[in-house]
């Protein structure tokens, strides 16, 4: 999920990757097991290592890169050293990894929202958005695959294409998606976020010998809903295949354009920033 409060208290939510909310690099990798729970292990400090502790380890990081820093390395060693800043302020600041707690949220929502890594991963998304963190990306699993990952496998269905999404895959975006939704209207947060939930291909109209479907770029689909969209609309059409857009095909570049005109980014705006505004805002959402 990603997203940007920059006009008119404006959040975003995005999934991406390897389908509807699919693979890419998560440093905050939510884990949970049914047993135990959920936890982040990127949070967790080493045993034995207290905040204090961790503090005198920057500081002596921060001598060493200062012993001997070249002038032309000046620049870019201070935005490492901002980064690194970020990073312990995470790991030390109580009200920060609160956020990261789900242990105080009731079974009821736990529930609502899917005892799967994905669905409790949509309700960390909202305390996140609700603590007012501006951009949260939510990703399905940390690869593209169908095979078993903690019960999350990818959405590369190159097999067992309908068993999976009949048995896992559907229901479980299903659940844990409405359930944010609903939660964010409930909380009265989802006319400032702008939900977005889009992989990066669909899948082939032919089924192949192993019941799956190969990759396709040629045709698929994103969902809008939040920050300023009305809801209830669809914008373009597929053949009856589903292999080609039959009318008003867009592109990820017009889903980019339609997601900065959300946050308050105008082309002037971008412009500005010494970068090319590419693709159109799809208007027809708003």
């Amino acid at each position: 999920m990603v997203g940007g409060k920059l006009h008119q208290g404006h959040k975003a939510i995005v999934g991406e990757g390897g389908g509807p909310l699919g693979a890419a690099f998560d440093p905050f990798r939510l884990e949970y097991d049914p047993a135990s729970g959920t936890k982040v292990p990127a949070l967790e400090l080493p045993k034995g290592l207290t905040p204090d502790r961790l503090a005198d380890r920057e500081g002596l990081l921060k001598a060493f890169a200062a012993a001997d820093r070249r002038a032309d390395e000046l620049g870019a060693a201070g935005k490492l050293d901002d980064y690194r800043g970020r990073a312990f302020a995470m790991l030390t600041n109580p009200a920060a990894a609160e956020r990261f707690d789900l242990t105080g949220e009731p079974d009821r929502v736990k529930d609502r929202y899917g005892r799967t890594r994905f669905g409790q991963s949509c309700l960390l998304a909202r305390r996140l958005v609700e603590g007012g963190v501006p951009f949260v990306q939510v990703n399905w699993s940390d690869h593209v695959e169908a095979e078993e990952d903690a019960g999350d496998g990818g959405w590369d269905h190159h097999y067992r294409n309908f068993q999976i999404m009949q048995d896992r895959h559907a229901p479980w975006l299903d659940r844990g998606l409405s359930a944010l939704l609903a939660d964010l209207a409930d909380r009265g947060l989802l006319d400032s976020t702008l939900v977005i939930a889009v992989g990066e291909f669909g899948r082939e109209p032919k089924v192949n010998d192993k019941a799956g479907r190969e990759h396709w770029p040629g045709c698929y689909c994103a969902l809008a809903a939040g920050g300023g969209v009305r809801g209830g609309r669809a914008v373009g059409t597929s053949d009856a295949k589903a292999a080609r857009p039959a009318d008003t095909p867009l592109t990820p570049a017009d889903l980019n354009a339609t997601v900065l005109h959300a946050v308050g980014l105008t082309s002037e705006g971008i412009t500005g920033l010494g970068l090319t505004p590419v693709g159109r805002v799809v208007a027809e959402l708003f």
